[in-house]
């Protein structure tokens, strides 16, 4: 089929690029002029594994072409996704503006009938106010759907092409028979539904995954003060099929464009009908306090923070990724120069972007590998799981330290590696490795 995907972000990129890989003739549009020259000549503006040889391979067959010209894209196309972004409102709501702006710009630029499909996060009612904008300005025939994406970060060409579902929000059979046939090589699991249920199935996903990392991070604390290893726990419960195994990895808590940002806009949704949704309110509470951990732990092993070089490990809120929306670094960073720290930083990735976000840039030392973040400090802090981190010789590491404490934000190691060194190692919901410095129940929490 004909396809044409507005906006070149992580959703508008990764998703044209792997249906362009499935057969399909696909032209991304964004009216960024930059961005299409880099995509043209080969620069990819997003870290994602695969990613890039698959735009190379698809636009050398033909069947993938970047272009800022909206008009010849919408004309040519059967089928047009809408991918634009939908960033947080200071309320929490979502921003329709790009939402809107795209309903406008294809009306204004249809030559016959066409289905236009809401791939973006958008808050329930959205695709009905999509329709009623291209009525107001068109008089061409169209269908509106959704089919809200699932990817992530990291392992987004997998789940594209690969995705557990595909939810097709229409109540139009016709249309339906067609989305099902374009996404049949993705996946024999399709569910179709009425528009409002699969704006709201991705809501409602999201912030159930949220909920599930909240509650393994709650247990994590409690296990902390009775002695319990959470990763056990983790095992024991993910054995029952009723609870399962993913997101119950403890940690400082979910970062980056979704979980954040989805979870606010479902609470906002929910109180402008009237509904206080409590549950995911403190999903959210526990979710911000949680990086702070990371602080208390050091706090605890080295007192006052004035003056302590503090080395940080991983900038993206995950591996995988050079994105740093709402990672956990951005707030125990900022926390550790307040309190006085030489902070010291690195990631394999995400540091350049990291930069152009942190608003103390200019205070920060920015190592150019792991072990010149880690030598001479007082304390090293593992904010992201990164491979390369995980592969480390912790002897050799706790040799280039001034004091050897490492504090563990994703529980990369294991007790037999860091017992065979003398780091004082603390991670997140186990017992801690390391004499010198027991970390007990009173300093969970900052004062």
């Amino acid at each position: 089929m004909n396809l044409t995907f507005i906006g070149t972000g992580y959703v508008g990129l990764v998703s044209g690029v792997c249906f362009s890989e499935i057969g399909n003739q696909v032209t991304c549009v964004d009216s960024n002029q930059d961005k299409i020259k880099q995509l043209n000549r080969g620069h990819v503006p997003i870290y994602e594994p695969g990613l890039k040889e698959l735009i190379q391979k698809n636009q050398s067959q033909g069947r993938l072409k970047f272009t800022s010209r909206l008009s010849e894209a919408v004309q040519e196309a059967d089928i047009i996704f809408i991918c634009v972004g939908t960033p947080p409102l200071a309320s929490g709501e979502a921003d329709l503006t790009y939402i809107k702006q795209a309903a406008q710009d294809i009306a204004l630029e249809m030559n016959g009938y066409k289905i236009i499909v809401t791939k973006s996060t958008v808050p329930v009612g959205t695709n009905d106010l999509i329709s009623s904008i291209m009525q107001q300005l068109s008089q061409h025939p169209f269908d509106v759907v959704s089919t809200p994406e699932f990817l992530r970060e990291g392992t987004a060409v997998q789940d594209t092409l690969h995705p557990d579902r595909v939810i097709i929000g229409t109540e139009d059979e016709r249309v339906a028979a067609k989305m099902a046939e374009l996404h049949r090589p993705l996946s024999s699991n399709i569910m179709i539904t009425d528009i409002r249920s699969a704006e709201m199935i991705k809501y409602a996903s999201n912030a159930f995954l949220a909920t599930k990392i909240s509650f393994i991070n709650e247990i994590a604390n409690i296990c902390e003060k009775v002695g319990a290893d959470v990763t056990e726990v983790a095992a024991g419960m993910g054995q029952d099929r009723r609870i399962g195994s993913s997101f119950l990895q403890a940690g400082i808590g979910y970062g980056g464009s979704c979980f954040p940002k989805d979870t606010d806009a479902l609470i906002q949704i929910a109180g402008n009908v009237d509904y206080e949704f409590k549950l995911l309110k403190s999903v959210v509470e526990v979710n911000k306090d949680q990086r702070f951990n990371v602080i208390a732990k050091l706090k605890h092993c080295l007192g006052d923070l004035k003056d302590k070089q503090i080395g940080i490990w991983g900038l993206a809120f995950k591996p995988n990724t050079d994105d740093v929306r709402e990672t956990p670094a951005m707030e125990i960073m900022e926390e550790l120069l307040q309190e006085g720290a030489i902070v010291k930083a690195y990631d394999p990735i995400a540091a350049d972007n990291f930069r152009k976000s942190f608003r103390h840039e200019d205070l920060v030392i920015w190592s150019p590998d792991a072990k010149a973040a880690a030598a001479e400090c007082d304390a090293l802090c593992l904010l992201t799981d990164w491979a390369e981190f995980q592969d480390q010789d912790l002897k050799e590491l706790q040799q280039l330290m001034k004091q050897p404490i490492l504090i563990d934000g994703r529980n990369v190691y294991s007790r037999e590696q860091v017992s065979q060194t003398d780091f004082q190692y603390y991670s997140i919901g186990r017992p801690d490795i390391g004499g010198l410095y027991p970390y007990k129940e009173e300093s969970m929490m900052l004062s």
